[in-house]
């Protein structure tokens, strides 16, 4: 194919469809109960949790309307869809294709290593936008009817903005490791463990006393600093790109390097 980007997403257009379309419906179903929540209809369950549990997921102030997105919707549901799509889409690019005896056909062509790594890359990235821009239109159709209008159209795509990176870091971890291995189970296995390790650092860090592993967690970059409150937040969202761009050229020099014959 003269353009190996535009083939992948034209190939996963169904898939990404489907990611976008599902993860825009159940933000957008959880966004809709803000009004039962401000209203107390959720405050005294909220109130049973320990102070510890209430900070690990950011359950302090649900009351307020980017308190509420922050905790819930943009917190765990939303951010757990977009990263299972980016690890899914980062499973096939390489390892998928290597497993399915498509990888070899593909670089008979004449297309390099690199061109069709960076193009697998960059189709992850563009779905990841995608997926993210639809739960911004989402989140916005919805944001006067929900009494969500305390958070701004710009805090919104902030915070949309670094779902989008978030997805595409995640996605790049397994396009490393299936890279590095030709194995679909092992790129699926190792970004998953990547995945828990990293929310979990993020979110109980502190907790038990290891405040300073959430700054090697993503899900910090994303949401640490509250775009739904503050906006965009340029240096998280310079070291989520800079965690992208370290994992590709990774990425790059292995699948470079490895025999692709044994």
């Amino acid at each position: 194919m003269p353009n190996v980007m535009t083939k992948t997403l034209w190939d996963s257009r169904r898939s990404l469809a489907g990611f976008a379309v599902g993860t825009a419906l159940v933000g957008t179903m959880y966004a809709g109960f803000y009004s039962q929540v401000s209203d107390g209809a959720m405050g005294e369950a909220v109130e049973g949790f320990s102070p510890a549990l209430r900070e690990a997921l950011n359950m302090e102030d649900i009351a307020s309307a980017a308190g509420y997105l922050g905790s819930s919707v943009f917190g765990i549901i939303v951010p757990l869809i977009a990263v299972i799509y980016g690890i899914a889409t980062g499973t096939r690019a390489i390892a998928g294709d290597e497993e399915a005896g498509y990888l070899d056909l593909l670089l008979a062509h004449p297309v390099s290593r690199t061109r069709l790594l960076l193009h697998r890359c960059a189709a992850l990235a563009i779905g990841a936008f995608v997926l993210a821009a639809l739960v911004l239109l989402a989140m916005l159709a919805i944001r006067s009817s929900a009494q969500l209008t305390t958070v701004s159209v710009g805090q919104f795509a902030a915070q949309c903005a670094a779902l989008a990176l978030l997805s595409t870091v995640f996605g790049a971890v397994a396009i490393a490791i299936g890279a590095a291995t030709g194995s679909r189970a092992a790129a699926l296995a190792g970004s998953a463990t990547v995945g828990v390790l990293a929310y979990a650092a993020s979110t109980f860090a502190t907790q038990i006393g290891a405040g300073g592993l959430r700054y090697v967690s993503p899900f910090h970059y994303y949401i640490g600093n509250e775009p739904l409150r503050n906006g965009f937040q340029w240096a998280d969202l310079g070291i989520l790109a800079a965690a992208i761009a370290v994992l590709v050229l990774i990425a790059g020099t292995v699948f470079n390097r490895r025999d692709l014959t044994s």
